[in-house]
């Protein structure tokens, strides 16, 4: 063999090793890189996951928020309204009052109210009050109760205040009293709907 084919031949040897490691290095270049691409594609799904939770909460949370807000609107709105009827309810309940001060049951009311606060004092003294717009009845009721009555000086609707002071008792058949309490008590249950 002589130099060329020698040289020659060291060049092939050569260059297919070169050729090899070469192609070796890009394989291992290539592999690192696949590598590098695959732990990203996770890393990036990994995080989009986090992200789509995180605002699947977030939005939830909103949700919740406006929905107690609204909730809490409602619930003031019912209220203002419930009170609004409430006061109406009241008001044709005084109406109601007036209108019966005027009949002759309100009378013989006054009277049982009367007898039953003289009974309850006993032999106690008791001063027995009715309300000012009833003072034109005053001699009719002394005359069926049989009791000395007391024009109050406080407008209490209607109906009879009486003390026994002995006792310390103080006996309220006022209408004033009996609306003021029930107004007081009376507050609007369930909360179905009015067909």
């Amino acid at each position: 063999m002589d130099l060329e084919e020698k040289i020659s031949r060291l060049r092939t040897t050569s260059m297919k090793e070169a050729r090899a490691e070469g192609n070796a290095i890009i394989d291992k270049y290539r592999e690192a890189l696949q590598k590098v691409l695959e732990d990203h594609k996770e890393e990036a799904l990994r995080q989009s996951e986090t992200r789509i939770k995180a605002e699947t909460i977030s939005a939830k949370l909103q949700l919740n928020q406006t929905m107690a807000r609204s909730q809490l609107e409602l619930k003031r709105m019912q209220g203002k309204v419930q009170q609004e009827l409430k006061d109406k309810i009241f008001e044709e309940a005084a109406i109601l009052v007036q209108d019966f001060m005027k009949t002759d049951d309100y009378k013989d009311y006054l009277i049982k109210c009367i007898r039953k606060a003289v009974a309850f004092a006993g032999d106690d003294i008791v001063v027995i009050y009715i309300n000012p717009s009833d003072e034109e009845l005053l001699p009719a009721l002394e005359a069926a109760a049989g009791a000395e009555l007391t024009v109050s000086k406080e407008d209490f609707t209607g109906g009879i205040r009486a003390v026994i002071r002995s006792r310390n008792v103080l006996i309220d058949d006022s209408f004033k009293t009996a609306l003021r309490n029930e107004y007081d008590k009376f507050f609007f249950s369930g909360g179905g709907s009015i067909a």
